[in-house]
């Protein structure tokens, strides 16, 4: 069975003008691949595109990466209390927006949560997946900790500047990866293209139509494809979701994307900034739909941490189209917003 989404929109794209033809480009970045399929004439040069993309890309990962060491995240991490920095656009934009979630999310998410990343062994150095690491100790939580909190943070933006109040540490990882994606998109009209599906990481973001004047359509990840197959799962899991991305982002947050099992208990790369570990109540993944994807990969994380029952009643009360999807002991259960029921068809 399949369950189609399409957002609500005044009016119809535009067909790509006559001759216009998909090509598709790859590339590498934040440690994962991204990719892009764009309307454009046959005769259309190519690696031009694809460079313009790349750089696009690079620059996030020299402003807001945790493992480039010459980044400005890590020469912010690294910097004496009380210091003030000066930051790019990007970096400013993407702070600026996570603080937002934080404080809107009562901390469900928080930017500031990088040392509690670290321990757990999902961060750059001392991998949950090397054979020497070990689960961090309670005393060695309640020291990250400390290093925690949004609040902490003040930002100038007159002047665009943040001042590191000693010891923290900032991860961007949740919602990066999405403004990555929205400055391609951005690069692209710029040049021109105004027909595209963009996807980094598992991000996506769709503008126009195809040549054909269909949608980009594309299907919301599940955390276990097979399961669409699965005499084992409920009957919620019979159903593939897929949507046309007119104008729209679509970013999901999983357990099963970055996880270590440890004594039969899973650790998933989600932690829950509010105890310092891992998330542990039966969420598999959220999936939010977005007019930005910066925007949807910032609220899929926040409400994974929620989980369903509080991440839903919270997607409902503001207007945010998100699919839960619940872990079972006889397969997956799934939850839709009210706003992402309104674009069922």
């Amino acid at each position: 069975m399949r369950r189609t989404l399409v957002p609500l929109i005044d009016t119809p794209p535009e067909s790509p003008a006559l001759g216009g033809v998909v090509h598709t480009l790859h590339g590498q970045t934040m440690g994962t691949s991204w990719s892009v399929k764009l309307v454009a004439e046959v005769t259309r040069r190519l690696p031009p595109l694809r460079q313009a993309i790349q750089d696009q890309l690079d620059i996030v990962v020299a402003q807001m990466s945790t493992w480039d060491a010459t980044s400005n995240l890590s020469q912010f991490n690294n910097a004496p209390a009380g210091s003030w920095h000066k930051l790019p656009d990007g970096f400013f934009t993407v702070l600026e927006y996570a603080l937002r979630v934080a404080r809107d999310s009562n901390g469900a998410y928080d930017p500031t949560a990088g040392a509690l990343v670290n321990a757990w062994g999902f961060g750059p150095s001392k991998r949950y997946n090397e054979a020497d690491f070990i689960a961090p100790t309670p005393t060695e939580l309640d020291a990250a900790r400390t290093q925690c909190g949004w609040q902490r943070i003040r930002l100038d933006t007159a002047t665009q500047r943040v001042q590191q109040p000693g010891n923290v540490y900032i991860d961007l990882s949740a919602i990066a990866k999405g403004y990555g994606v929205d400055q391609v998109a951005r690069e692209l009209r710029q040049r021109g293209i105004d027909s595209f599906l963009v996807e980094v990481g598992g991000e996506l973001r769709g503008e126009g139509v195809k040549p054909d004047g269909q949608p980009w359509w594309v299907a919301l990840e599940h955390p276990l494809p097979d399961a669409l197959a699965s005499a084992a799962s409920n009957t919620v899991i019979g159903m593939e979701t897929i949507a046309a991305l007119y104008d729209w982002s679509a970013a999901t947050s999983g357990d099963y994307r970055r996880y270590f099992e440890n004594d039969a208990t899973r650790f998933s790369h989600t932690i829950d900034p509010r105890s310092g570990e891992p998330i542990r109540h039966g969420l598999a993944s959220v999936t939010v739909l977005h007019r930005d994807c910066m925007a949807a990969d910032a609220w899929s994380t926040a409400l994974g941490v929620m989980g369903a029952e509080q991440g839903l009643a919270y997607a409902n009360e503001h207007e945010l189209a998100a699919l839960f999807i619940n872990r079972r002991a006889d397969g997956f259960e799934e939850h839709l917003s009210a706003s992402l029921l309104d674009l069922l068809q």
